[in-house]
């Protein structure tokens, strides 16, 4: 190889470095010194001395990356230094650098975004620009549609470890300062599931689905169908519910008993 192709080859890394360095620093600013890496990330890792252990990669949805000789390394919802202490900890365990210094440049932060799913206005994926809740995201989402659920799951990692929890959604907007408002990170999902429903038919004035709403009795829910036509009686309703075993239960419920999701309830004929 001639000395003319060697010298080019350095000075094509050298500019690439110097290419990339920026990229790096401006991508880690932007993420701010307390960013724990997401899924989606792209970072290139580097090891002084070994400039073979050079890696760009990206965060994988499970939160790990592959590492030369180290494998599979969990470092998603880690901050940058704690992700160099475990990739260099792999290293020296592995006996394969016996005081290796790590360096981690955050080069896309794609991870710093958080997914709002299921039945909203507008799914998709925000970035987090600021500190954001969760009524901020649900309302950058369009809200809830008619038929979603008065409750979202908030699910990712926090310290390393997966992290969910049930978000009552009405109380987010009844009072400031709600507990359950929580600051949301990069990588989070927040997901709002399908409302329970109910399901009223025979002689009803308007029999279909309705969605159960809180603390909704038999008679309020008799009452949403337009009540009973002139053939039927709210006297004799029978109730089809699924019971713990997975079999359907025929009942014949009081008016004030709560209507529980998958209820069918079945308005009866009139006896005169």
């Amino acid at each position: 190889m001639s000395h003319t192709h060697v010298f080019s080859s350095h000075l094509k890394r050298l500019l690439l470095a110097a290419f990339l360095l920026p990229l790096c620093v401006f991508a880690q600013e932007a993420a701010g010194p307390d960013y724990r890496l997401a899924a989606g990330d792209s970072i290139r890792i580097t090891v002084f001395q070994n400039p073979d252990m050079a890696l760009e990669t990206r965060v994988s949805e499970s939160g790990t990356i592959n590492y030369p000789l180290v494998g599979a390394v969990k470092i998603g919802g880690l901050s940058i230094e704690a992700a160099e202490k475990r990739i260099a900890q792999g290293l020296r365990d592995g006996g394969f650098v016996k005081q290796p210094q790590v360096n981690i440049g955050l080069m896309a932060v794609r991870g710093n975004q958080v997914s709002v799913l299921g039945l909203v206005s507008r799914p998709g994926r925000f970035p987090l620009e600021t500190t954001m809740r969760v009524s901020d995201v649900i309302a950058l989402a369009g809200g809830v549609t008619p038929t979603g659920s008065d409750t979202a799951i908030v699910s990712g990692t926090r310290d390393g470890q997966p992290f969910r929890k049930e978000i009552d959604i009405p109380s987010l907007f009844a009072r400031s300062n709600s507990p359950d408002d929580l600051v949301l990170q990069g990588g989070d999902v927040v997901y709002v599931d399908k409302a329970p429903m109910f399901y009223l038919y025979g002689e009803a004035q308007r029999p279909g689905a309705y969605r159960i709403e809180r603390g909704m009795t038999v008679q309020q829910a008799l009452a949403l169908g337009g009540g009973p036509t002139p053939r039927g009686t709210e006297w004799r309703l029978r109730l089809d519910r699924r019971g713990p075993d997975g079999k359907i239960e025929r009942l014949s419920p009081e008016r004030d008993e709560p209507i529980q999701s998958d209820d069918v309830l079945y308005v009866r004929e009139s006896l005169f």
